[in-house]
């Protein structure tokens, strides 16, 4: 068995990718930044290179079509979704990456199964999704609201696993990340989105009342993530409280998937090889 590289070690601590109980997200420092080189100009720097580099990697993903990748960005409000957005993905095409964020089931949806309008927007050859909030709100919101019972999220764990088993074992590379905010820099952060009338729109009073269940989604969300980290879809927890190493993280861990594949382009007919065009 080849040694652990020392990517791999350092990131360890932060990776969840068997289902336990005893997986403890309260042990992991949201303030850690691991993968840091220490200066945060040099991180930045860093981070847009490697965003032109995954855009590299994603062209040759479209054009190979033997994959698709599934991107889960989950996590609080202000833990960064759309900023990762932004900065990790921001430099690739359009034609071969989506982002779907998802709200509460419509009626129509709730008349399926819970998996019914996930399916239908997971990636296809070649494609990149990123769910910014995902098929996971349905066992975290409900279990801290009360409305499911703890056989029934047992239940929806089981089939979450199932169905992302399903989705690997078809071509669907699947990345899973939860990014970890500590609670006094979601107060700075909501705080600061308050004060700026150019951020305001996007505060929400609802933002309080989750932010009041501070303890309680925590709970949930370390249930859910010991409960459906597995080898095919395993989890990430990303320290968040840094924007700029939580894209860092991001950023590395995505590249390191993509090389994994050994993405190629297609030949091309050789007929034309050699062909002048006058």
């Amino acid at each position: 068995m080849p040694k652990p590289s020392k990517f791999d070690t350092l990131i360890a601590p932060y990776r969840h990718a068997a289902p336990s109980r005893r997986f403890a997200l309260a042990a992991i420092d949201p303030s850690a930044k691991p993968l840091s080189s220490g200066d945060g100009d040099r991180d930045k720097a860093q981070v847009e290179a490697l965003a032109v580099e995954l855009d590299a990697l994603q062209d040759r993903l479209y054009a190979d079509r033997r994959y698709k990748l599934l991107v889960v960005l989950q996590g609080l409000d202000t833990s960064g979704k759309d900023g990762t957005l932004r900065h990790v993905f921001g430099r690739m095409s359009p034609l071969g990456v989506r982002c779907v964020s998802w709200k509460a089931p419509s009626d129509a949806e709730r008349a399926h199964d819970p998996w019914w309008r996930i399916h239908q927007a997971v990636p296809g050859a070649g494609e990149i999704v990123v769910f910014n909030r995902s098929h996971y709100e349905d066992v975290l919101v409900p279990v801290v609201q009360g409305t499911l019972a703890p056989a029934d999220t047992a239940l929806r764990y089981r089939q979450i696993n199932d169905f992302e088993r399903m989705l690997h074992e078809t071509g669907t590379v699947i990345c899973k990340f939860m990014l970890h905010l500590s609670k006094d820099e979601q107060r700075r952060r909501l705080q600061a989105r308050l004060d700026d009338p150019d951020k305001r729109w996007k505060f929400n009073a609802d933002d309080l009342v989750v932010r009041r269940r501070w303890n309680d989604y925590q709970k949930a969300y370390a249930a859910a993530i010991a409960a459906t980290g597995t080898r095919w879809a395993p989890w990430t927890i990303v320290p968040a409280d840094s924007k700029t190493h939580r894209n860092l993280m991001i950023a590395l861990l995505l590249k390191r998937e993509l090389e994994r594949l050994d993405l190629r382009y297609p030949a091309g007919d050789p007929a034309l090889r050699g062909k002048r065009i006058r």
